[in-house]
């Protein structure tokens, strides 16, 4: 932990704009160099200018190779584009569009010339697609839109990040990222200055490209997923802090379009988001689930609060943040526990059979609580795009992260949108006050009372790139142990019991205990989630174990 972890940011800790900036059409990347190559993570391509891992090269290679990609798709109508509030996004998104127009690609930009949530384009592709209309949501065929989202999410100031949404209106699949990357590549290596391109002028002008209102489409849709006349009678009072990202001008539509008491908590937008205090690393990282980049809003939230809910976004809006006057900033995992014990019985237009989507590392008190509502569970790998299918065709109700990432169905039971949306789960969170006059906190402590009380954390432990890449293909007979922590085995994993996907890893159970190990993608180091409904000691034996259980099925 940072020294001055929680501290407001000092000038010292914030970036050189014109130095970020510059960086970013100055420097070259070597594509032989793997640090500096584009590549896909589980929300697209980031880095920052300034390492040449995020520079105009890569961005014009990796527009020219989406273009290629949708092309050999079918996918021939509108491309939603939106960025966020990060320096890099905008240098990005010019040229994105000089690619684009140059292409010929149908392209729709924000009609204020603005910020755009990442839910916000998510719904767009989705309601373009015909969802919300008798006929469903298209994937395939012609005329089919598709979008692209300009953010390094919640990472800090110096980052740019760059990702693809298919007609699905979800993160792209493997199979799409792997190929744009691979693609995109090959043309850096062949000379990313010989793509087709036009002047920014000449494409915002061009017949292809239009404009569409993502803020009213969005705003005006809310109360079809999210029980807003209920907070507003109620007057639940509302402390939104978009933390200087994208969500910004939304939550003041929000607020003003449905008559809620709601506040914008510091609805500043500054390139080097000096309002905000340091992470735990002493970075600027705007991460609404760490309790020290969540510092001020929880410094307004003490005895006597103006709020009764607190908020938080990260800079595209797509994780979520809930601060009660009781409890504080809740763990991600506790909140989705609730969120899904209170929309399961409180939506009576969803299908008898929805599911409840997790990933694998999520705290099992949603195990227990969905097994309480009779619900079916379905455990999938860590990613949002596994819980796609799903949202579409209503058969998943709710799908969440515990990154503090979830989306779920609108009151009829159809889709919302399927990539993650921090703005309606900030909300959900008012309407659970204003339906059940008690606090996600409040709600809990009730669950912890009927299902028990779970420790739950993450560490990451060494490993060489040879060990990382050998955890991510292990086999169930890898892995001797026949107890943990004093329990027996139930089950060994390197494939999700939901779909059946690999888990790029290896998940161990017991009856009241589990740990879940990753290699990190950035890091010579795994990561160790676990948890245990035995207790902070037990939970601390089950980590050691772990380790030795990994290193051993590794060989080490």
């Amino acid at each position: 932990m940072h020294e001055r972890a929680g501290q407001p940011a000092q000038p010292q800790d914030l970036i050189d704009v014109e130095k970020v900036v510059s960086s970013y059409y100055d420097l070259v990347p070597d594509v032989e160099n793997p640090a500096q190559k584009v590549v896909f993570g589980t929300s697209g391509h980031r880095g920052s200018s300034l390492d040449a891992a995020f520079n105009e090269a890569h961005i014009v290679a990796t527009t020219q190779a989406i273009v290629e990609y949708r092309r050999g798709q079918g996918t021939d109508g509108p491309l939603f584009i939106g960025r966020d509030t990060h320096v890099l996004s905008e240098p990005a998104w010019k040229s994105a569009l000089e690619v684009l127009a140059a292409a010929g690609v149908e392209v729709r930009v924000d009609a204020r010339d603005s910020w755009t949530p990442t839910p916000a384009v998510s719904h767009a592709i989705l309601r373009a697609n015909g969802a919300g209309t008798s006929a469903g949501v298209r994937t395939t065929g012609p005329a089919r839109a598709d979008g692209i989202v300009i953010t390094p999410s919640h990472n800090p100031p110096r980052d740019g990040g760059f990702k693809y949404n298919p007609p699905h209106g979800g993160p792209a699949d493997s199979d799409a990222t792997d190929w744009i990357a691979a693609r995109a590549n090959d043309i850096l290596r062949d000379g990313w200055e010989k793509v087709a391109r036009v002047s920014l002028e000449k494409a915002l002008a061009a017949e292809t490209t239009g404009k569409h209102d993502f803020l009213s489409s969005y705003v005006d849709d809310l109360a079809n997923v999210v029980d807003l006349e209920a907070i507003r009678e109620a007057g639940i009072r509302i402390g939104a802090d978009p933390m200087g990202g994208a969500s910004v001008e939304y939550w003041g539509e929000i607020g003003e379009r449905y008559g809620l008491n709601l506040t914008v908590v510091n609805p500043n937008v500054d390139p080097q988001f000096g309002f905000m205090t340091l992470d735990w690393d002493g970075k600027i990282r705007m991460d609404c689930s760490s309790p020290n980049a969540m510092a001020s809003l929880l410094g307004k939230m003490g005895a006597g609060a103006a709020f009764d809910i607190a908020t938080g976004n990260d800079t595209d809006s797509d994780r979520h943040g809930i601060v009660t006057p009781d409890a504080g900033l809740m763990n991600p995992n506790h909140y989705l526990a609730v969120a899904i014990s209170y929309i399961f019985t409180h939506r009576d237009g969803w299908p008898a059979g929805a599911a409840i989507g997790k990933t694998l590392v999520s705290s099992s008190l949603i195990d227990r609580v969905a097994a309480g509502l009779g619900r079916r569970l379905i455990e999938v790998p860590v990613g949002f795009k596994y819980f796609v299918p799903g949202l579409i065709d209503g058969s998943v109700g709710f799908g969440g992260e515990e990154s503090a990432g979830a989306s779920f169905l609108r009151t009829d039971g159809t889709v919302w949108s399927t990539d993650k949306d921090g703005i309606i789960l900030c909300l959900l969170a008012s309407e659970i006050l204003a339906i059940t006059g008690k606090t996600p906190s409040q709600i809990h402590k009730d669950l912890v009372a009927q299902y028990g009380e779970s420790a739950y954390a993450r560490i990451d432990a060494a490993a060489t790139k040879e060990q990382k890449a050998k955890l991510g293909k292990l086999d169930p007979s890898d892995v001797k142990a026949e107890t943990l922590a004093g329990e027996p085995i139930t089950a060994r994993l390197v494939r999700a019991p939901g779909n059946n996907e690999p888990i790029g890893g290896l998940k161990v159970t017991t009856e009241n205990a589990w740990f879940a190990a990753r290699p990190s993608g950035t890091e010579d180091v795994y990561k160790i989630y676990a948890e245990s409904f035995r207790g902070a000691e037990h939970l601390a034996q089950v980590q050691a174990e772990a380790k030795k259980v990994v290193d051993a099925a590794l060989g080490g």
